[in-house]
């Protein structure tokens, strides 16, 4: 199995934290939060929070 490092600025880790249940990994956590069973509505997040992603897309795009 293979690894990789997502960077994401450090309020959006203290997003994710928040989210996360503290008996799962982080892999476990990223495959219930993209996965069909629970998928993530569009008014689950705030228009800052959204605004903040695309930035993030955005940086991560040109670091590229």
């Amino acid at each position: 199995m293979s690894r990789t490092s997502i960077p994401v600025d450090e309020s959006t880790k203290e997003r994710l934290d928040n989210l996360k249940q503290d008996n799962e990994t982080w892999d476990e956590f990223l495959t219930r939060i993209a996965g069909e069973d629970e998928p993530i509505q569009q008014g689950d997040l705030s228009d800052e929070a959204l605004d903040e992603i695309e930035r993030n897309i955005e940086r991560s795009r040109e670091s590229f």
